[in-house]
Order: structure tokens, then sequence, then C-alpha cells
């Protein structure tokens, strides 16, 4: 039986899967930081989904990595103070596929 570790290894060498893995993995970073800041500054989901005019359950879908459209990312960063941009990335990031800016 193959460890997940390793299935992940095989399946990183084909570069469409890579590419894709590697979206995932931003899209997750930016859910799991708006979840951070959501949570220090003491707010519950619903709190976020009325100041940002949605429902519960949209914040909770960003939240958890679910894709939702960029402007249900910008109204959940907006009512949380937050900007979320795009900025370049380094070449090394390139290769990775990794950018993602939440202030």
């Amino acid at each position: 039986m193959k460890t997940f570790k390793k299935h992940l290894e095989k399946n990183l060498k084909d570069p469409v899967f890579k590419e894709v893995y590697n979206e995932e993995q931003v899209l997750l970073q930016l859910s799991y930081e708006l979840h951070q800041k959501r949570e220090k500054a003491g707010l519950s989901q619903r709190d976020v989904a009325l100041q940002a005019k949605l429902t519960q359950q949209q914040v909770s879908k960003v939240e958890n990595g679910v894709n939702c459209n960029i402007l249900t990312y910008l109204k959940v960063g907006n009512a949380l103070g937050l900007h979320i941009g795009i900025k370049p990335m380094s070449k090394t990031q390139r290769s990775s596929q990794k950018s993602v800016a939440v202030k």
C-alpha cells in the first residue's frame, strides 16, 4: 500500500497535476489566513457575514477553502479590514506558484 506522501510525490511529477496542486495550496493559504484574522479579531463567521453582506455559509466556505469567486474573498477581507492584493512573484515563487498577500 502506498503512503500518501509517495502517492503525492508521484503525482507531482505530472506538470498539470502540479499546477493544480500549487493553485489549491494558494487558495488554502488565503482561506487559512482569513480564518486566523477573523478569530484574532474576536469575530464570529456571522459577524463577518453581516459586515460583508454575505451569508454565514459563504464565510464558512471561504474559510474552508471551498472554491468561491474572488468577490466573495474580497468581501470577507474588507469586512475584516484587510486588503487582498496581487503582487509580483519572485522567480522562486513562479516555479512553485505560491503568492498570496493578505495585509
